[in-house]
Parts: structure tokens; sequence; C-alpha cells
């Protein structure tokens, strides 16, 4: 008896892989923000500078992660950024200056690079001709997943033992990723005799193996298209990491409480997970392009309302923001895969990852930065809704190559 297709656990395993990763460093982190302003007295700029640090660095490793995963396999990859994780948070708890936790996050930037996005989105196209869409989608579900669970979980350790032991308890985290890359992930359907799904029909269609297919990077950079999504994915990664990274602190400067804070941050990444398997399906079911352009155009009107500073209408904000958000992971990474194909997906990914990561950096730090200028989040949040406006408008470029 043939045995079952694993492409669809391999998907599991990419989202808790996005789960853990993604939602300690980016999600789950912020609700030590207040803990830490209070204990070291830092302005909201030098707290966030952190991230600028991390994603500023994972954008520059991202293309040399990509070209050791087409070598080597995105396995061996996924298992060095878990230890790296497990490492990093269990001596955050010891930090005792803003040094300290600089060095913490340039780690950070190595284990987005080596278990973040990019491997797995690498990981799951490999597995996946038809249905690709929605596979990203369930694997990209991993890193709203974790946005959603990491702040309560968070917020509870910080209540119960501080926030130091918080960051120790929470190390475990990463050490049971180890397992689940050990006992499900395989690189490719061919190093268990297997065929990815819909390959044969692609085959049939073409012209030789679906894993040849494609442009070369150079062929890639060279086009619009390539310009095109590295231009909307730089700036709206900066206006969902800055957004999301104040989230919480902008709630407390509103007058909600703690737990309201941290349920709109939660609530927000868990919009973003419904957002990613919606926008996802809805991909393999239309126009590929006008679901992206609608999903932008969602995501703007809420940062519309975000911009207002109001009260009565940041719940609103949030939930446009967040189903648009979550549609924004699924459909660039999968646009890029199917505009280009796979001949060179590692440096293709890696090569945007460079300016949406630094993209996403600058819009945390300096959302911060102007609003300890300002006072107000009032200036950042208008700069948000007037680049993923732009972004609407560079999306209109995309065309497909492969």
């Amino acid at each position: 008896m043939s045995r079952p297709f694993l492409g669809w656990r391999i998907a599991g395993a990419s989202l808790i892989a996005l789960m853990v990763t993604n939602g300690m460093i980016i999600g789950g982190i912020n609700v030590f923000d207040e803990s830490l302003l209070s204990e070291f007295g830092w302005s909201r700029a030098q707290l966030k500078f952190r991230d600028l640090l991390t994603f500023g660095i994972a954008g520059l490793m991202g293309p040399f992660a990509g070209a050791l995963a087409d070598r080597f396999g995105v396995r061996r990859l996924m298992f060095v950024g878990a230890m790296l994780l497990a490492g990093c948070y269990f001596a955050y708890g010891s930090i005792t200056s803003s040094t300290g936790m600089y060095l913490i996050h340039v780690v950070f930037a190595a284990v987005l690079a080596s278990c973040g996005l990019i491997v797995a989105v690498m990981l799951v196209s490999h597995w996946f001709v038809a249905r690709r869409g929605t596979a990203i989608g369930i694997a990209l579900l991993g890193t709203s997943l974790g946005g959603t669970l990491l702040p309560k979980l968070g917020t509870a350790l910080i209540a119960e033992f501080g926030w130091r032991q918080a960051f120790r308890w929470e190390a475990l985290l990463p050490i049971m990723l180890l397992v689940v890359i050990a006992v499900v992930v395989r690189d490719r359907p061919e190093d268990v005799g297997q065929v990815a799904l819909g390959a044969e029909k692609a085959e049939t269609k073409g012209s030789g193996p679906v894993s040849a297919a494609g442009l070369s990077f150079s062929q890639a950079v060279r086009t619009g298209t390539f310009w095109a999504l590295a231009f909307a994915a730089m700036t709206t990664f900066y206006s969902i990491l800055g957004a999301q990274a104040h989230l919480f602190l902008h709630f407390r400067d509103l007058g909600f409480s703690l737990g309201q804070a941290s349920s709109a941050l939660s609530m927000l990444y868990l919009l973003a997970l419904v957002g990613k398997f919606v926008w996802g399906y809805l991909a393999d079911q239309l126009h590929q392009k006008r679901v992206l352009l609608l999903n932008i155009l969602v995501m703007w009107t809420g940062s519309v309302l975000l911009a207002t500073l109001k009260p009565s209408l940041v719940w609103g904000a949030v939930i446009l923001f967040g189903v648009g958000w979550g549609g924004l992971y699924t459909l660039l990474q999968l646009l890029t895969m199917n505009a280009f194909g796979l001949k060179a997906a590692g440096k293709i990914l890696g090569t945007i990852t460079v300016l949406d990561a630094i993209g996403g950096g600058l819009g945390i730090w300096l959302t911060g930065l102007l609003y300890d200028r300002g006072g107000s989040y009032q200036v950042p949040f208008a700069a948000i809704s007037v680049l993923i406006f732009c972004a609407l408008l560079a999306s209109t470029q995309i065309r497909k190559h492969s």
C-alpha cells in the first residue's frame, strides 16, 4: 500500500515553525514592552531599535539563507534556527542594558532567516504545484496563530512570574519545535518516494520537471514585476510591523486596560490568521492579482481608521487591518512563486526579503521615533496609510513571467 501524501503534514509543520519563530520574535514579545520601559526607562524609539536590527539584518541574511536552503535543504536550517531561538529567549531574562537586548535581536535575525518565512514558503512550494495557494496559506497561518496565542501566554507568565522568568519559560517552545522538525519535516517529496501534488499534470502540459521550471535570478531582477513585488512587500511590511509593534502601547495610551490591550494584539493576529486562509483560498479560485488588490484595499481602509486615533474606531481598524494583513503574507509569497517559478526561488524570495525586512524594521523603529517627537501616533499612522496606498498602485504592475 502506498504511503499517504505527506505534503499536508509538511504544511502543518511549517505552520508550527512559523507560529513559534514569528510568534516569539514579532508578536508575543510586544507584551513585554511596558515592563522593559518601566525597568530601564528607555524611550520607545530606543526600545524599538531592537526590531530594526532584527529585521534589517534578517533581510540582509535572506539571500544567503535562501541559497543555503537551495543547496542543503531547509530542514537543517530549521534545526539551527530553533536552537538559537531557545538560547536567545533564555538569555533575554538576564539582560541588564540595551546593548544586551540588541545583541539578542541580532541573533533573532538569524532565526528568522533560517526558520522563518522564506524557508517555510520554499518547503511548502516543493511539495505543491496544484493547490499551492491553499498550502502556503495554511503554513502562514502560523505567523498569526503565534501572534494570537503568545501575547496572552506572555501576559499570563509576566503576571505570575515577572518578565524575566516569563522569558525563560517561553524558551521551552522552540525546544518542542525541534521535535516536530525531526519527526515531520522532509525537504522534498522525492526524498520519500513521492511527487509534488499536481506535478504530473504540470509536466505533461509543460517541459520537464517542475523543480527546474521558471526564470533565473538574473532574468527575474530585470523584470518590472520583481521590483513591483519588492516595493509592495517593503511598504506593506513597514506598515504591518509598525502598526502591530505599537498596537499594545497605543491601546494603553487610549486608556484601555492591560487585558484589553493584550486582547487587541491577539485579535489582530487572529484576524490575520483567518485572512491568510481566506485570501489564499480565493487566490486559488479567482484572478490572483485582483485578489491582491482587494486585499490591500481592505488593509488600507483599516489603516485610515487607525490614523484617526479615535477609541470608538480603533476596534474597526483592528478588524480591517488584521484581515488585510493576513492575506498579504500569503499573496505576496504566492505571486512571487507563480511569477518566477521554482528555478531560483530561494535567491528571488531572499532578495525581496532584504527590502521587506528592512522596511518592517524601519516601520517599527520610525513609528516609535515619530511618536517620541510628536507625543502621538497620528503622524506615524498617517504615514502607514500613505505607504499602503502606494503599495496598491505598485501591485497593479505585477505580471506572470514563468
